[in-house]
């Protein structure tokens, strides 16, 4: 009987802040389950393992807490696992976290990868951005490797960060699927234009609220997800008259069924990456319009027969294309599914690395 070798990435470690919410969080947590279930063993170091997405952690996942959510402890809790276990390889899940990326490089000897979650450009202003614009650029000096979801992020993360071209990889996200078990949404009768994310300054909710009193009185807007923005919020939709059409229901264990039941859904960030709330909802058959908040935007809203593109700041443009999609006889897309295999696309470079990594400390 032949026994098969073992895989070079045998053992993937990675680490998050909370499972609070968030779409870095929730993928990590979906490659890390499919990523066991092939025979892989992943560490999670987790600040705070307590939010709503602990229910989307697969058993064979080892998570390891990480004294709280804030950022120092994360770097100190994820330093100390990868001193204790020594990891084959290490993800990077997302931009927010490269500075514990950063502070793990001495101590690391296996390959670091970082997944690229957000867009590198029009995210700060002044001499913020210019202080950024030069963090980023020390990224090739701890970083190994670099994923991006798409083409175009791939090209921005090369002139932006100035990454060499032969260490950035393009992988999609694997898609998300409908889960039997997370607890229904209360939807809104009738029609409905529908957000997902966070309730944060990025994701730019306002825009969506001050756009309701300018849609068929029909139409409500529900916003699924949770943050510091509700209060605010909620306050706007009051002013405006329409507190009566604006449902904040909280965090959504599974959106796709509220996707699949939406006239239409948006995104109005100032700033994405590539945002998986697009996908997903084309996946449904449901039509977008997004800001033109990442170079990314136009390779998901490649057709007007899938959604609009509208200007950041244009809330004209936004209540126009919103209109658009609620007008009778308005045709839905045809869904959109996902193809390939992220999560073994993943598997395939983390062994590749690890072997040259091997390699080299043999010359």
């Amino acid at each position: 009987m032949t026994i098969p070798s073992p895989a070079p990435a045998g053992h993937i470690l990675s680490f998050a802040q909370t499972l609070k919410g968030g779409g870095v969080e929730r993928v990590l947590l979906r490659l890390a389950g499919e990523w066991t279930a092939r025979g892989r063993r992943v560490t999670l170091v987790i600040g705070d393992a307590s939010g709503p997405l602990s229910a989307e952690l697969s058993p064979g996942v080892t998570v390891v807490h990480g004294g709280g959510g804030g950022y120092g402890a994360l770097v100190r809790a994820a330093n100390g696992q990868v001193r204790a276990l020594r990891p084959d390889l290490i993800l990077c899940p997302g931009n927010h976290y490269t500075g514990v990326a950063a502070l793990m490089r001495p101590f690391a000897r296996a390959p670091i990868i970082a997944k690229l979650s957000n867009a590198l450009e029009g995210t700060h202003r002044g001499l913020t951005d210019l202080g950024y614009r030069r963090w980023l650029r020390l990224h090739a000096a701890f970083l190994d490797h670099l994923v991006a979801m798409s083409p175009a992020s791939a090209a921005e993360a090369h002139r932006v960060m100035r990454m060499p071209a032969d260490r950035i990889s393009v992988i999609a996200n694997p898609p998300a699927r409908r889960r039997t078990d997370a607890w229904p949404v209360a939807l809104p009768p009738g029609r409905f234009v529908l957000g997902v994310g966070r309730l944060v300054p990025q994701k730019r909710w306002d825009r969506l609220v001050a756009a309701v009193p300018h849609l068929p009185p029909d139409v409500t807007l529900a916003i699924l997800g949770e943050g510091g923005e509700r209060a605010a919020l909620m306050a706007q939709a009051a002013a405006l008259g329409v507190a009566g059409r604006v449902l904040l229901p909280g965090h959504a264990a599974d959106p796709l069924p509220a996707m699949a039941a939406a006239a239409v859904v948006a995104l109005t960030s100032d700033h994405e990456g590539v945002p998986g709330v697009l996908r997903e909802a084309l996946g449904e058959g449901t039509p977008v319009v997004s800001s033109d908040s990442s170079v990314a935007i136009p390779e998901l809203i490649d057709s007007p027969a899938k959604g609009t593109i509208v200007a950041r700041d244009d809330a004209a443009a936004l209540v126009a294309a919103l209109n658009q999609w609620l007008a009778p006889g308005a045709v839905r897309p045809a869904p959109v599914r996902a193809a390939g295999d992220p999560a073994g696309d993943y598997l395939a470079l983390f062994d590749d690395l690890v072997m040259r990594r091997r390699r080299g400390a043999r010359r």
